[in-house]
């Protein structure tokens, strides 16, 4: 993979953590950093999280996608593959719902793409989340990092700052 061939790929299947893995490994490259998030089980207002369900704008994340990764490696140039899986419909509890892994010579760059990364995902990619409960009542869910969201936080992981 060329750092002009990035990996994107919503999917409706499981996400296999070693496919994202492999996507990236480079012989170039001494690390490889990860982030799995998975569908974990609340309690809201007395009722149970059994899963989520994930619609997207299909096109335009991988839009998003592209600019991402450009801004990526602006901000970390040794950045040499990066690639992220999302689920998209059903995902029970415990299941992965984005898979990514970003590899570099070193991991100190890794470690910040990585991070930097899923807090953008998160903030500007046009992927949304409904939470189905175990009472079989549905609940459309913001991330905190969206900027139009009521309780929206200030990223503080941005590579405005001296790498």
């Amino acid at each position: 993979m060329s750092q002009q061939e990035d990996a994107l790929r919503l999917s409706r299947d499981p996400l296999s953590v070693q496919e994202v893995v492999d996507a990236v490994s480079s012989s170039s490259c001494g690390a490889v950093s990860v982030f799995v998030g998975t569908t974990r089980e609340d309690e809201v207002e007395g009722r149970r999280v059994v899963g989520l369900h994930y619609e997207a704008y299909e096109s335009m994340v991988q839009s998003e996608f592209t600019k991402l990764c450009a801004e990526l490696r602006g901000c970390w140039p040794s950045v040499k593959h990066i690639c992220v899986h999302h689920r998209l419909g059903w995902v029970k509890v415990g299941e992965a719902s984005v898979a990514m892994a970003v590899s570099s010579p070193h991991r100190h760059d890794g470690q910040q793409a990585i991070q930097h990364c899923i807090s953008q995902l998160k903030a500007r990619m046009p992927i949304w989340k409904k939470e189905v409960y175990n009472t079989q009542e549905e609940s459309w869910k913001e991330n905190l990092e969206c900027p139009w969201s009521s309780t929206a936080q200030l990223l503080t992981d941005g590579c405005d700052k001296e790498n």
